[in-house]
This record gives structure tokens, C-alpha cells and sequence, in this order.
């Protein structure tokens, strides 16, 4: 079936309590392993169509905000998530608590019975309506982010069309675009400043309900992390600094030489050639077209599956007024169907979403085929590697998309070695807000500023109308909606950068372990996952180091 044909109708929550109520009690008067497994599947089944509907009338949602009825379906699911939430939380109880908990366990997964746990300790009815508030001041933002419109070029458009310019050859024009940006954010400021106040006053007030000092023990747990910390992840944004970061410098620095400019701003960091930005070749039905030839070569696997997902239709990457401005994957459990949306803007981005959206469809495809539907494909880290070693692991391919291909590998790699920093400050930007979390709306753009010298020193917003007081921030979606996400894409990128190292001297073992490292999902933990690949944890000690050794190696070669 074609996606714009699935069909929807709305779960209701009070008919998932009922059948996950008799699903539980089953649980805990079970006579035997297997009786007891058998509600497990039966809840699971319900869990499965309750969260196939949701995914679904948010896909449809984002598709156009402006849509009456998936609006209001998008709200009923924002309400009725936190009650699945806790209906799971309690099945997770009665299987811990059953007293056939040791068979139990090694049938559905020992990985599952931690999430149980996990799950216990930050899910509580407690907490029910201030989830339910969470999730319609997100939407709030999300719906101001989708319609908000920037004046640029004597026109109105939304922000995925101009963030187009921000990547303009013409050092005017991206200037203009980052102006435009700054003044369309500052006459929503207000709003965003108060959406952004209300979010962290409940995420806290939640931890504290639940006995934590603030929403950072909470956050990790809503993470599911298992195999590390905070500890850890402050680890990696020292090895950040003190690894990546003085060799990012001096690349850099050559950058701005190269451009003929003094120092980088804002809207230069992604611009590498004085020549012109590569971007596609092709139209928009002609990427696909490559696309399928791409990975026709790449595996018959692959090339099958994107096959399937052009069939389906599965793709939506046209921007228009009203739809949601970022890009995301997703999937609809029930129809084995995953689901793209992105927004083409004529840029190299456009090969990218064909790629690291594709490696998210691609894992959640092995996942819904072979995987434990439980843990699915895993910690948000792990799905990102999916995501972005397919970027790198297209690279023999991109003849197929530009007329100079070296300069996008050369454009793509630079943007990777650009992001670690960036994706550092959003972490660590996070971690002081909900630890402070009376801040003012100024004093956190100050702490924005302070992490942006700190991590990009070769970078300044002087000049630039609102996003020169430290607000940057404001249109990364993650920072509202999925607090502490953000550094997992570092984490990934690391790994990444690892397959792209290890392609070089041999694709096809390459390819290899990432199918495996995809086809494992969540059954694996993450540190595992990259031992088994052959690659450095990004947690070990020297991990940065070797991709600043490695990188320059690279660029040098491309240039």
C-alpha cells in the first residue's frame, strides 16, 4: 500500500487500558512462563497499534499543520501517550516482579528486562499530566516553528527554504538569509522565550515529583541509556576540546584563507570553495532515480528495499507553507512501513536526506523484520549510527549526483569534523539549563554564547541581528522537544567517521559490519555494538585523537 493510503483510525486510550489491564493481571496470576509470555505478546500487540495510529496521525500532522483534523488527532495521541507510557511501565513491573521472572527474562531479553527498570524509575502516575502539558507546549513550538514565515528577497517563505541561502555561493546573499533568520526569530522571541521557560519549569518540576535534585538524572533515564553516564559523556565533551577541537581550529583557519575573508562568521562555517558549493546535478525525481541505482550496486538488499519505500511513496521531501520544517524517519508498526520527511532545498543536504534518513528506514525495516519489537533499534545513539555511516558509506556513489563529486565528499567530511563542536555546545547548553533552571531568558543566551566561544572559537554572530545575543539555539528543534538528544549524533558521528576510515581500505567489509551493526538493533548495547564493528568506542580514550589524525589525511587527499 501506498503511505497516503494506510489507513488510520484512532486508538483509543481507555480501550489499551482495558486490554493491557487483562494483560497484566494474566501476568501476575499465570500458572507458567509460557502463560505469562503470551499476555506479554497480547499487551505488546496493543502497544504496537496504539503507537502505529499515533506515528501515523503525527506523520499526517506534520505533513500539513494546518490540518484540522490530524491536529486534533496529534493533541489526543500528546494527551494519551503518557497513560500508554505508564500502562507499559506497569506490565514491565509485573513481568520484574512475576515469579517466573528468570525464564520471563531470558525469553524477552535480559537488554529488556533493564529497560523495565529504567522505565520504572522515571515513569510514575504521578507525572501523567505534566507529561500530557509537556507535550502540548512542544506543540506549541512545533506548530510557530512550521508557519513562520521570513521575509528574504522581497519574498515570504518558510525556514527550510531559507536556510537554502544560508549555503549561497554569494557571501551577500548568505548574509542577507542569516539577517532575515535573525530578524523573523526576534519578532517570535517572546514566544519562543516563554515556550522554552514553561518546558524547563515542568521537565524539573517532574524530576523533583519523582525525587530527583533535577531534570538531568530524569533525562538520561527518558534516554534509556544503559551502558553509560553523565560521567561519560562529559568525558567525550573534554575529549572534544582538547583532541578535535585544536586541530578543527587550524582547519579552520585555512578555511577562511581559502574563502579570502579575516575570520568565519555564522554563515560561512559551511561554506568550503570560492568556486561554488557543489550541489546536485539532478532535479528532485532525478536523485531518486540515482538513488535506486546507488544502492541497486551498493547490496540487492538495499537496493530492494529502496525500491519498496519509491513504491510506497514513502518519501515526502517538498517544502511548502505549513509543513513541518525539519526532517525526520519514522515508522508504522502494524503496516511494516517506514516513512521520510524532509524538505529539498536544492543544496547538498538533498543527498544527505537520501542517505542518512534512508539508514534510519533501513534499520527500523531489519528491525520491524527480524528484531525484538521491544527494543527495536535501539538506543537513540545507536540509531544514529545507522543514519550517518550511510552518508559515508554513499560516498563511491556521488558521481552519480554532482559533477564533482571530490569537492561534496570534501564539503560532507568538513561538515562532519564542523558538527562535533556544535552538537557539544547543545549538550552541554542543556545540561546547565535544567540544572539551573530559574535562569532568565538572558542569561541563558549569555551561557549560549559562552559554550559557542568555548567550543567554536573560530566563529562569531557579530552583526547579525538577534542571533548575535546567543539564540542560535532557538530554532534547534531537538533542545524543545528531546532534551539530551542531541550529543547521541556525536557519539554517531564519531562512529561514522570510524566506517568512513575503514571503507577506505575495504568497502566491502565495511558494508559488511554496518549491515550487522544495523540488523543487531537494541539487542545489542552500544559499546558492544562498536567493539563487534571493529571500531573505537567513542568513549575510549584517543577516539577524537585518531579522527584528528585521520581527517586532515582525508581533506588533503580530496583537495
Amino acid at each position: 500500500m501506498k503511505v497516503a493510503d494506510l489507513r488510520y483510525e484512532r486508538y483509543e486510550i481507555e480501550k489499551a487500558e482495558k486490554l493491557f489491564n487483562e494483560c497484566i493481571a494474566s501476568i501476575e496470576n499465570a500458572n507458567s512462563a509460557e502463560q505469562a509470555l503470551a499476555a506479554h505478546d497480547r499487551a505488546l500487540d496493543v502497544k504496537s497499534s496504539f503507537d502505529t495510529m499515533g506515528s501515523l496521525a503525527n506523520a499526517r500532522y506534520t505533513l500539513d499543520t494546518q490540518n484540522e483534523f490530524y491536529d486534533k488527532e496529534r493533541e489526543y495521541y500528546d494527551a494519551a501517550y503518557p497513560v500508554m507510557t505508564e500502562l507499559y511501565n506497569k506490565l514491565g513491573k509485573a513481568m520484574l516482579s512475576s515469579r517466573f521472572a528468570d525464564e520471563l527474562k531470558a525469553a524477552v531479553s535480559p537488554s529488556v528486562f533493564e529497560k523495565y527498570k529504567i522505565l520504572a524509575a522515571s515513569s510514575d502516575p504521578r507525572i501523567i499530566d505534566d507529561k500530557r502539558k509537556e507535550g502540548e507546549v512542544v506543540a506549541e513550538y512545533d506548530k510557530i516553528m512550521a508557519e513562520i514565515m521570513f521575509e528574504f528577497d522581497g519574498r515570504e517563505m518558510p525556514l527550510p527554504m531559507l536556510k537554502g541561502y544560508l549555503a549561497d555561493d554569494d557571501r551577500s546573499v548568505r548574509k542577507a538569509a542569516c539577517e532575515a533568520l535573525g530578524r523573523g526569530l526576534c519578532a517570535q522571541s517572546a514566544k519562543l522565550d516563554d515556550i522554552f521557560d514553561r518546558l524547563v519549569h515542568i521537565r524539573d518540576g517532574m524530576a523533583k515529583k519523582l525525587g530527583y535534585e533535577n531534570y538531568v538524572q530524569l533525562g538520561y533515564l527518558n534516554m534509556e541509556r544503559t551502558d553509560y553516564d553523565r560521567a561519560m559523556v562529559e568525558k567525550f565533551r573534554h575529549s572534544v576540546e582538547v583532541d578535535l577541537l585544536p586541530r578543527l581550529v587550524e582547519i579552520k583557519r585555512e578555511q577562511a584563507k581559502r574563502l579570502g575573508i579575516d575570520r568565519l562568521k555564522f554563515y560561512d562555517d559551511e561554506i568550503c570553495f570560492t568556486d561554488g558549493e557543489p550541489r546536485p546535478k539532478l532535479d528532485k525525481d532525478g536523485i531518486f532515480a540515482q538513488a535506486q541505482k546507488m544502492y541497486d550496486e551498493m547490496s540487492p538488499e538495499i537496493g530492494e528495499f529502496m525500491r519498496k519505500m519509491q513504491r510506497d511513496e514513502a518519501f515526502d521531501v517538498t517544502p511548502r507553507k505549513g509543513k513541518f520544517g525539519g526532517g525526520y524517519c519514522t515508522n508504522f508498526e502494524d503496516y511494516k512501513q517506514t516513512f521520510i520527511l524532509a524538505n529539498f532545498n536544492g543544496s547538498s543536504g538533498d543527498i544527505d536526506v537520501i542517505t542518512h534518513e534512508f539508514g534510519h528506514a533501513l534499520a527500523m525495516d531489519m528491525a520491524m523484520r527480524h528484531g525484538n519489537r521491544e527494543l527495536f533499534i535501539g538506543g537513540c545513539e545507536t540509531a544514529e549510527c545507522h543514519s550517518m555511516s550511510m552518508e559515508f558509506l554513499a560516498w563511491p556513489y556521488m558521481d552519480k549526483f554532482f559533477d564533482n563529486a571530490q569537492k561534496y565528499r570534501y564539503k560532507h567530511l568538513m561538515s562532519a569534523l564542523s558538527f562535533i563542536p556544535y552538537g557539544t555546545i547543545v549538550d552541554e547548553f542543556q545540561h546547565i539549563v535544567y540544572t539551573y533552571p530559574d535562569m532568565t531568558p538572558k542569561e541563558r543566551n549569555e551561557e549560549y554564547l559562552k559554550l559557542e566561544k568555548k567550543y567554536r572559537p573560530y566563529l562569531d554572530f557579530d552583526d547579525i541581528p538577534y542571533l548575535c545575543e546567543g539564540t542560535r539555539w532557538q530554532f534547534q528543534t531537538h533542545i524543545y522537544e528531546a532534551p539530551f538528544y542531541y550529543i547521541d549524533y556525536c557519539l554517531a558521528q564519531t562512529v561514522a567517521l570510524g566506517f568512513l576510515v575503514m571503507s577506505r581500505k575495504d568497502y566491502k567489509q565495511a558494508l559488511g559490519r554496518y549491515l550487522d551493526f544495523c540488523g543487531a538493533g537494541g539487542t545489542v548495547p552500544f559499546g558492544e555494538l562498536c567493539k563487534r564493528a571493529g571500531l573505537v568506542s567513542p568513549f575510549e580514550a584517543g577516539a577524537l585523537q585518531k579522527i584528528a589524525q585521520s581527517a586532515p589525511s582525508i581533506l588533503k587527499e580530496l583537495e
